[in-house]
């Protein structure tokens, strides 16, 4: 079975690392997956239901919904902005969780990871994502995790698709997200 993944980068940023880790993440599908980047998360206005109507539902956010009811499994790359997750990623979990009771999420697997300059590589903006997208009705697989902290000085001239020990991690992210969704579907 073809899982499609579909990843959404909290980072807007042209040299993000979150966006690199997303981009190795692509390259490092294992057969059978296929890591998808949403591109125009900037282009998405925030959330408001005056907007949110049948039939006129902005653009960029119509095309986000498209995106995510497409994709099998969701990846997130969340860095930390003052001690949370960024507001373009919640914007898009916001937009996805509705409408409410049929949002985009609906059950399926998603897996939370990204890096951050701090020592801890991002861990509580991860976590407020997780509890986020959970309640917008994805299936977060809370045992994934990879948060990569100094991602200023670690990724200064390494693309992470080039750190060996960051390949190998994010090769068993996408692998054990790919065989999440295939189980979810044989179910």
């Amino acid at each position: 079975m073809s899982v499609r993944i579909l990843a959404l980068v909290g980072s807007l940023r042209a040299g993000s690392h979150n966006r690199q880790l997303a981009e190795a993440a692509a390259k490092l599908a294992p057969e059978g997956a296929e890591v998808v980047l949403f591109e125009g998360l900037a282009d998405v206005p925030f959330y408001n239901e005056d907007i949110d109507v049948e039939g006129s539902v902005p653009a960029p956010a119509a095309a986000l919904r498209e995106a995510a009811q497409a994709a099998d499994a969701f990846l997130l790359f969340s860095p930390e902005y003052n001690g949370t997750m960024p507001a373009v990623l919640k914007n898009a979990i916001d937009w996805l969780s509705r409408p409410y009771g049929a949002g985009a999420f609906g059950g399926k697997p998603v897996a939370v990871i990204g890096t951050a300059f701090g020592q801890y590589g991002g861990v509580w903006a991860q976590d407020d994502t997780r509890k986020s997208v959970g309640i917008a009705g994805g299936k977060v697989i809370e045992d994934i995790k990879l948060s990569i902290p100094g991602s200023l000085t670690r990724f200064a001239e390494t693309h992470p698709v080039d750190d060996a020990e960051v390949a190998a991690q994010l090769t068993e992210v996408v692998a054990r997200l790919h065989g999440t969704a295939t189980e979810a579907a044989a179910a």
